[in-house]
């Protein structure tokens, strides 16, 4: 069974700073992409960034410059660094990872459970 398992979300006031993890557990054969998407009420979910095991990165424009994704392949964890928060990004933020497992012929997406951002003073 694969998990995603997230963590650091929260509270923060405009202009300050979050850190998210997500961590991938169970049988793993590779993850590539991993990345991270956002929902916010009565909007669709959006890609927010993702990177590749080689390190390739993408980013939405709106948080270009402000949100850096990184990941640490050993852990199989991903990492979102969220600075200059801005009201906007407040949404419930989801690790998502493509994920090959020893008895899928294909990779599979695996969501986590999500993790509230919230950005007000």
């Amino acid at each position: 069974q694969v998990q995603l398992v997230e963590s650091g979300g929260g509270l923060v006031q405009p202009g300050g700073s979050l850190r998210l993890s997500c961590a991938a557990s169970g049988r793993i054969v590779s993850i590539d992409p991993m990345g991270w998407y956002r929902q916010a009420p009565g909007k669709e979910r959006e890609l927010v960034a993702a990177i590749t095991s080689g390190g390739t990165t993408n980013y939405a424009d709106s948080v270009k410059g402000r949100l850096t994704i990184s990941r640490d392949n050993a852990k199989n964890t991903v990492y979102l660094q969220m600075n200059s928060l801005k009201p906007d990004d407040t949404a419930v933020y989801y690790c998502n990872a493509r994920i090959r497992t020893p008895w899928g012929l294909r990779p599979n997406d695996y969501w986590g459970q999500g993790t509230q951002v919230t950005v007000s003073s």
